[in-house]
């Protein structure tokens, strides 16, 4: 095979995994919506159904379950769901903490009934959810905690580390950064799972004028000294048990750092883990 055959097809490779990634790209930051056969009164909850507007003038839906009890307290929950659900995948959650907290469950741009043409993973996320807390104390609430599962637990954990009114963050199943994680996805690829790594990141600077490499969890969680909770399956299937032990390493100096590593897969909720959020977020 003559040189210029060689070089060919070796521009024909790369232009093609190039075009692959974004692809890959795209349909990472649009996911299919999922639909969750659950309402809040399948869970005997009561909702006020508002809105919160973004710094970039997108609407997003939420549902307010106050406590009257807590309503005196001036403190809150917010719940975050995961990828690639809503709210209402965080409604087994809200029917365990509302007898004992003000609860705001909240559609993440994209997902759900809120507006967005694509997730940020995070990117933007975080700054949604400092105008969420500023709705909340409109409402009147001063202290918010934040339960997060998978990409919620990520953003939780983001968020806490800008917002020093967020008091606590319980992050469930939460993936430590989105390079290491971007590895673990691609791992199939064997050596070219670094270059689309990489491309992954390059886009997202492209699409959303801030590197995805720049918003990490860990990172995020070594300025924290507030209480924080990590709780993530040992046989996690998809956000590997190994970010755990990476965020758990980053907290060795918060003496408010909680853990809880059950045996079972991404979705599995233990029956005691309910009760051991009610103690965290009452302290």
């Amino acid at each position: 095979m003559g040189l210029t055959k060689i070089l060919l097809y070796t521009g024909i490779f790369i232009a093609g995994f190039v075009i692959i990634s974004l692809w890959n790209f795209y349909s990472v930051i649009r996911p299919p919506k999922i639909d969750i056969p659950l309402t809040p009164t399948d869970f005997g909850l009561t909702i006020e159904e508002v809105t919160i507007t973004t710094a970039d003038k997108l609407t997003l839906s939420a549902w307010l379950i106050e406590n009257p009890q807590t309503r005196k307290k001036k403190r809150a929950v917010m719940i975050l769901h995961g990828y690639p659900a809503d709210k209402r995948d965080m409604l087994s959650f809200a029917g365990r903490l509302h007898d004992d907290f003000t609860l705001l469950l909240l559609d993440m741009r994209y997902f759900g009934e809120s507006d967005g043409v694509y997730t940020t993973l995070g990117i933007k996320e975080r700054y949604d959810i400092s105008e969420a807390i500023n709705f909340l104390e409109s409402r009147g609430y001063e202290e918010v905690g934040i339960l997060g599962f998978s990409l919620g637990g990520a953003v939780g954990l983001l968020s806490a580390s800008e917002d020093t009114r967020i008091k606590a963050v319980a992050s469930y199943a939460s993936f430590a950064d989105l390079p290491t994680l971007g590895v673990d996805v691609y791992s199939r690829l064997f050596i070219l799972k670094k270059p689309m790594t990489e491309l992954m990141l390059l886009w997202s600077r492209l699409f959303f004028n801030e590197s995805a490499r720049e918003i990490s969890p860990l990172n995020a969680v070594k300025t924290l000294s507030i209480p924080v909770l990590i709780i993530h399956p040992k046989q996690d299937e998809q956000i590997p048990f190994s970010h755990a032990l990476l965020l758990k390493d980053a907290l060795t100096q918060n003496k408010n750092a909680q853990f809880l590593f059950p045996d079972g897969l991404h979705g599995d909720i233990p029956e005691d883990i309910y009760t051991q959020l009610k103690t965290f977020f009452a302290q």
